[in-house]
């Protein structure tokens, strides 16, 4: 991998462990549907600016109902849930917790793909699942009912992620990127209008809300994906995949600088757990990574 791909990696990793905290400072005041709803429409403009610019026409109509249900389960699902979550969780918990993305991502394969689930990918699983116990049991949050429906909906909202992967995979095979990114966003703004108006009169927008939202939608949402989109054309989706691994850290990161949020060593014992097992239900050994990587440096001497 080219340093600048590299690069480009650790870039989206911060741009959507930033969104955590862009949610965490905005969903307080405008709440979450109106918080994601405006997150995708300022998102979807602003791609549509872009992409009429470069003369680019994206193949919405063709693909309306599928990027309908693309919408809502990669962004109007988890965007809304997770914006809810904040409410009550640190950005730095919900970020972390976000790790578990690839352990659904194995599941659904398995049920809808057919990959095969070997007993180290189900022993990873379970590794997954201890992992958040300990994440949210070792937390500084106290455990109540509020928040442990939170962090159920922010586990939901990482199934929604990975069950968006393979729903794109079977049924949006060879669409270009430029229009899953726009109609995603569109798809997803038709299915949370209304429930945003709905909750719009209890919103009490504030400044820092509104530069939260805006960051939110120009950084985490429209320049994150034109990088994502980038890395998938240029390394593979594989490689890509990887920024799940550093997420997290950015999310902590981000939390603890600009919001004081306090990062305990139980938090730190499981992420490591959950990255643990992300590696073991991805069959990646460190023994092969090594290897690859000597390959790699032969081959470039």
């Amino acid at each position: 991998m080219r340093a600048r791909d590299l690069a480009a990696i650790f870039l989206l990793a911060a741009l959507w462990g930033g969104s955590f905290l862009f949610i965490r400072i905005a969903a307080p005041a405008l709440g979450p549907f109106p918080l994601s709803a405006g997150r995708v429409m300022l998102a979807a403009l602003v791609l549509w600016v872009g992409m009429r610019a470069l003369g680019q026409r994206p193949a919405l109509r063709s693909n309306a109902r599928k990027l309908l249900i693309l919408g809502a389960l990669n962004a109007a699902i988890p965007f809304s849930l997770i914006a809810a979550a904040e409410l009550r969780l640190t950005a730095s918990l919900a970020a972390m917790l976000n790790a578990t993305v690839p352990l659904w991502g194995v599941l659904f394969a398995a049920f809808w793909l057919g990959e095969r689930l070997t007993a180290g990918r189900g022993a990873g699983l379970l590794l997954g699942l201890v992992g958040v116990g300990v994440l949210v049991g070792w937390s500084p949050i106290t455990l109540t009912p509020a928040i442990v429906l939170s962090v159920a909906a922010t586990l939901i909202a990482t199934g929604a992620y990975a069950l968006a992967g393979v729903y794109a995979k079977r049924q949006l095979a060879g669409v270009s990127a430029p229009t899953l990114a726009l109609g995603q966003q569109l798809g997803a703004a038709a299915w949370l209008m209304v429930p945003a108006l709905w909750q719009l009169p209890h919103a009490h927008p504030t400044r820092p809300a509104a530069l939260a939202l805006v960051a939110l939608a120009l950084l985490s949402t429209t320049v994150a994906y034109l990088i994502y989109f980038h890395l998938i054309a240029t390394v593979g989706p594989t490689k890509t995949t990887t920024v799940t691994y550093l997420l997290p850290l950015f999310g902590m990161l981000w939390g603890a600088l600009f919001l004081g949020e306090p990062v305990t060593g139980g938090m730190v014992v499981g992420l490591i757990l959950i990255l643990a097992s992300v590696l073991l239900v991805n069959e990646v050994r460190i023994g092969d990574l090594l290897a690859r990587r000597r390959t790699a440096q032969e081959a470039a001497a």
